[in-house]
C-alpha cells in the first residue's frame, strides 16, 4: 500500500545516515574511510602510559583509488 506523507522538514543528517519516506523495498547504504594513527593513536582508559620514542606514521599513498565502491549496488 502507498504512503501518503505531508510536509517533511529534515535538519541535519549524518554522514552516513540513510533518510527515506514511504515504502522501501531495501536500503545498503555503502561507504568506506581511511585512517591514519600512530602509535597509541586508539588507547583508551583512565590512565594510560605510551612509551612511543621513536614513532611516525607513514601516510604517503601511491595509488588513487583504494576501495572504489562506484559500481557496488
Amino acid at each position: 500500500m502507498p504512503a501518503i506523507v505531508g510536509a517533511v522538514q529534515v535538519i541535519a543528517l549524518g554522514t552516513s545516515a540513510v533518510f527515506n519516506i514511504g515504502d522501501v523495498y531495501s536500503l545498503s547504504p555503502i561507504s568506506s574511510a581511511k585512517t591514519f594513527s600512530g602509535a597509541g593513536s586508539f588507547n583508551t582508559g583512565e590512565a594510560v602510559h605510551n612509551l612511543n620514542h621513536l614513532s611516525s606514521t607513514n601516510v604517503y599513498d601511491t595509488d588513487g583509488i583504494d576501495q572504489p565502491i562506484a559500481f557496488n549496488v
